[in-house]
């Protein structure tokens, strides 16, 4: 079973190594060190903008990371997103990795993912819909969405993490349930 619980500062020793494997850093592209683990979510820990760091549990062990937000906190995201897809009215999004490397592969993302959405939906019963645009070149993460029921909406460039990637990502949309 895969549970969650916000990331807090004694976590980033272990967010610091996820992000710093190779399967991680080559879509994360995210500084590893103490003070860049710090900066960028010591904010979110500390609750001073609006997103949410989770941590993911699979049977009480940490598994990954899942990060998730309501698009209209961040107009610049819904900007950029505009000309590829619809960004409709109480969207989140959500950013999400698998740090133990023993996971990848075994179908653990796609239940990661179908977890944090009914979360989401339980949570948050003003959200409509979830969009996660994804590089186009990251098979692994969009068929991963895919398998949790995104449907891939639209597809266009968009800023990729990594400087090495095409700006081509895949837009995919989740709906909440009727």
């Amino acid at each position: 079973m895969i549970t969650f619980r916000r990331l807090d500062p004694a976590d980033f020793p272990l967010l610091g190594r996820w992000l710093a494997q190779e399967y991680v850093a080559r879509w994360w592209h995210h500084e590893t060190s103490t003070e860049a683990v710090e900066r960028d979510f010591g904010p979110t820990a500390r609750g001073e903008v609006p997103s949410e760091d989770l941590l993911a549990l699979l049977d009480g062990h940490p598994l990954g990371l899942v990060q998730r937000y309501r698009l209209i906190d961040f107009p610049e995201y819904v900007a950029e997103l505009g000309p590829v897809v619809e960004v409709p009215e109480g969207a989140m999004s959500i950013d999400y990795l698998i740090g133990d490397r023993d996971k990848v592969g075994r179908g653990i993302g796609p239940l990661m993912i179908r977890s944090i959405l009914a979360r989401i939906w339980r949570e948050h019963p003003d959200v409509t819909a979830v969009l996660v645009p994804v590089v186009a070149a990251n098979r692994a993460s969009w068929r991963a969405l895919e398998k949790a029921g995104f449907t891939r909406v639209g597809s266009g460039d968009l800023k990729p993490d990594n400087p090495i990637d095409d700006p081509l990502h895949h837009v995919y949309r989740v709906d909440r349930p009727a």
